[in-house]
């Protein structure tokens, strides 16, 4: 069982995500202490490759409050662990326009900390009104029935 650490509440909300991949992560000790604690935000942050590496930019850990003066930077760039095929397909999706990869999940997989990553196209401010008006019908339904099932 996956025990789930941060969830990125805005990937699915500002993308169609087509394709999910599972990547590992370099981290410090320190870091890692801090996500045993639960200071970690992956809101804000997106994944690039360069030099045929994956990394990930603006995920945000909290210095651990324990460490020395030698913690990392919380917004540090950290690498992304993939297969060599896995980023030969990410490389080939980011050419098409409008692609993104996106962190979704940060959970622990047995012992390691692990960084589930959407690959999808932005969606437009309709799509996204769309999005909330299926959920506001789903919601009222849900209710409704609730309120029968009472009587």
């Amino acid at each position: 069982m996956n025990r789930i650490i941060a969830k990125n509440p805005t990937a699915r909300h500002n993308y169609f995500i087509d394709d999910t991949l599972e990547a590992g992560l370099v981290l410090t000790g320190t870091e890692i202490k801090s996500i045993r604690n639960g200071k970690v935000n992956i809101k804000d942050s997106y994944v690039t490759i360069k030099n045929s590496e994956a990394f990930v930019i603006g995920m945000h850990i909290s210095p651990y409050e324990f460490g020395n003066i030698n913690n990392p930077d919380p917004l540090r760039t950290r690498k992304l662990l993939l297969n060599r095929r896995e980023i030969n397909k990410l490389i080939g999706l980011i050419k098409q326009q409008g692609v993104s990869i996106v962190p979704i999940t940060l959970y622990w997989k047995k012992d390691k900390v692990k960084l589930e990553i959407g690959i999808g196209k932005g969606k437009k401010l309709y799509d996204k009104r769309e999005d909330i008006a299926k959920k506001e019908a789903e919601r009222k339904i849900e209710r409704t029935l609730k309120a029968n099932n009472n009587y």
